[in-house]
């Protein structure tokens, strides 16, 4: 698919859409309903490994689907998962799609505008990643080359802000878009997760994909509504329950290889 070349401001083009629907009318908080209706409709997207995939077997998998099948057993509900992407994670809340979201959703001031967050429960880093035959080692160097992000994601807003003048961002309207487009040439070099290097390397070692610049870590947590403050508390409580008995620190470690970075994931804003 061909990307869209535009130039967004600060606020990513989900959350000022979000903006500009507005909150759905007052309701029961959600945790009410979703203990009565015994289900919780959980969005997941399975387009970025390790977070989400569909494995050999057709079958949903990634670290965020260990999460929501760990949240739903502890709420004692049956789960249902969304399938989203990057680029409607948040109109999925606005819209009544989904209870929860819990797709490497990074916490930022922007979202934090029009959703609310639990205790973040992961992390995620951004980073500029290149195959091995292109070189890049620096943002300077970003300069006349065709660079890829996700639309509506974090690493969309990141690449904006800090690529230098001359970058050629190359815009694309989900993950599997924007690895496609790496995969075939089609750019440079795409903003995007260590661990999804990682994924794709292991899949495929004669791409050889590295991280280049790193930009940022984000915090990771699940996204409800403004209004769902009595979920939103109840996640909070599921966090720290299950960073205390160890089990979301297993959850990271078995799909990243290595240890949840704890100074990453408490360090102040």
């Amino acid at each position: 698919m061909k990307p869209i070349r535009r130039t967004f401001n600060l606020l990513t083009l989900v959350d000022a859409a979000a903006l500009l629907v507005g909150a759905p009318a007052a309701r029961a908080d959600d945790l009410d309903a979703i203990l009565a209706n015994k289900k919780i409709r959980i969005g997941v997207d399975f387009s970025i490994p390790p977070y989400g995939l569909v494995d050999e077997n057709m079958k949903q998998d990634g670290s965020e689907m260990d999460c929501a099948k760990l949240l739903a057993s502890d709420l004692g509900v049956a789960l249902e998962i969304v399938p989203l992407t990057g680029a409607n994670r948040v109109p999925f809340l606005q819209t009544n799609k989904a209870d929860v979201v819990m797709a490497s959703l990074g916490i930022t001031p922007e979202r934090m505008k029009v959703i609310a967050y639990s205790k973040p429960y992961s992390v995620t880093p951004a980073a500029v990643g290149v195959p091995a035959r292109v070189k890049i080692a620096a943002l300077p160097d970003l300069v006349g080359k065709r660079v890829g992000a996700t639309r509506g994601t974090v690493n969309e807003q990141l690449l904006t802000q800090q690529a230098p003048q001359g970058t050629n961002i190359m815009r694309f309207e989900d993950d599997s878009a924007s690895t496609t487009a790496i995969l075939s040439g089609q750019i440079d070099a795409f903003v995007t997760s260590p661990a999804v290097l990682y994924a794709l390397n292991k899949k495929d070692p004669s791409i050889k994909l590295r991280a280049a610049i790193m930009l940022k870590y984000f915090k990771v947590g699940a996204g409800v509504r403004q209004q769902d403050t009595k979920l939103r508390d109840r996640l909070d409580v599921w966090v720290d329950t299950n960073m205390k008995n160890g089990k979301l620190p297993a959850i990271y470690t078995k799909w990243f290889g290595g240890p949840l970075p704890i100074e990453q994931l408490n360090a102040k804003e």
